[in-house]
């Protein structure tokens, strides 16, 4: 599992003390603001330290220690931040993402191989597991009726198949 989790972009500055204008990533603004510190690699070598965060819109505006102008905030735009996962926590019941793409999805019943979660997506209802299966893909949604546990640990998924998931006909 990665320790570094993408958690949005920098998509432009605001205002001209170096805050930015932050694309969340993650489910939400209260789940940024569990970080003290973000990073600007994969590898958490390049630090910044977070020193407030507010909602706007369907965004946030971050304010950095390191970042103090606009021309420095300038530097920093279309960069990707990473979130260390020990420096917050999430909802029990909860998973990260980066944790259930690579899973193995399987019948609850007969165990049978259904394919690999290539990603995960989300268009309003639900979150979405993409699932490949040797090229064919299937589309699975999230939902207590249909995925039945999600064993990140063990890396598989056991779905309960609903009618027409994988039949052809």
């Amino acid at each position: 599992m990665k320790q570094f989790l993408e958690v949005g972009k920098i998509v432009n500055t605001h205002g001209l003390k170096g805050e930015v204008k932050f694309e969340l990533w993650c489910d939400d603004i209260n789940y940024l603001s569990q970080f003290k510190t973000l990073y600007l690699d994969a590898g958490g070598i390049e630090a910044l330290s977070l020193i407030s965060v507010r909602s706007q819109k369907n965004s946030a505006i971050l304010k950095f220690s390191e970042i103090d102008s606009i021309d420095k905030a300038e530097k920093y735009k279309n960069r990707v931040l990473f979130g260390n996962r020990n420096d917050a926590k999430i909802k029990k019941g909860s998973e990260y993402i980066q944790d259930i793409i690579g899973c193995i999805v399987l019948n609850e019943k007969t165990d049978e191989n259904y394919g690999v979660v290539e990603d995960v997506c989300n268009f309003g209802a639900s979150d979405i597991l993409d699932v490949n299966n040797g090229g064919n893909h299937t589309y699975i949604p999230v939902i207590p009726d249909i995925v039945l546990k999600i064993d990140t640990k063990g890396r598989f998924i056991k779905i309960k198949p609903m009618k027409g998931l994988f039949d052809e006909d």
